[in-house]
C-alpha cells in the first residue's frame, strides 16, 4: 500500500530538530532496510514507543506531536501524542495554550465529510481565535495538506487579512 506520513512539528523548541530528524531517519531507514514504508499508524506508535524510551532515560524529550498521514488501507489518519507519550487517534486536534481556545471551535465546526475548501475555511476560524483570545504575534500560520495525494503546502494564513475581515 502506497502511504505517506507527516508530523505537524508543533513541537518544543528546543527538543524538536533533534526529535523529528531521529525520528525521520530511523523511518526511512526501516524503508530501506525493509523495501516498504510504514503505515500511519506504524509510524505513530514507533514514534511514541520512542519519545516513552527517552522519558524515562537521562534525556528526555519535551516535545508534543500531531502526526498525519494516509495509506490506502486505512485512509488519512492524525494521531495526537503528548510529552508524556500519550496517544490517541483523534479526528482533531490542538496543542499547547492555543488548545484550550480551539478544541471548542473544532468540536463546533468540524466535520468527517469536509473538503478541502471548508478545512482550511475552518483552519481560518481557528487562527482568528487564537489571535483574538491569546497572545500571539505570527504573521502568518503554515498550511500542510495530507491526503491520498500526498504531503503538500497550502498558501499560508497571513494574520492581516484575518483581522480586516
Amino acid at each position: 500500500a502506497e502511504q505517506q506520513a507527516s508530523d505537524g512539528r508543533l513541537w518544543e523548541a528546543g527538543d524538536t530538530v533533534q526529535f523529528a530528524e531521529f525520528i525521520a531517519k530511523n523511518i526511512q531507514l526501516y524503508k530501506m532496510r525493509n523495501g516498504y514504508e510504514l503505515s500511519p499508524s506504524a509510524a505513530a506508535h514507533f514514534t511514541r514507543r520512542n519519545l516513552a524510551d527517552y522519558l524515562r532515560s537521562r534525556t528526555p524529550y519535551s516535545v508534543n506531536v500531531l502526526l498525519a498521514g494516509h495509506d490506502n488501507a486505512s485512509g488519512t489518519e492524525l494521531y495526537y501524542i503528548d510529552y508524556l507519550a500519550t496517544m490517541a487517534k483523534v479526528p482533531f486536534a490542538a496543542h499547547g495554550y492555543g488548545a484550550f481556545f480551539l478544541m471548542s471551535v473544532l468540536d463546533r465546526y468540524y466535520r468527517e465529510d469536509m473538503n478541502e475548501d471548508e478545512a482550511v475555511e475552518l483552519l481560518k476560524k481557528c487562527v482568528g481565535e487564537v489571535q483574538k483570545r491569546f497572545l500571539v504575534n505570527l504573521p502568518a500560520f503554515r498550511v500542510q495538506i495530507v491526503d491520498k495525494d500526498g504531503i503538500r503546502d497550502k498558501a499560508d494564513i497571513p494574520v492581516v487579512a484575518l483581522a480586516a475581515a
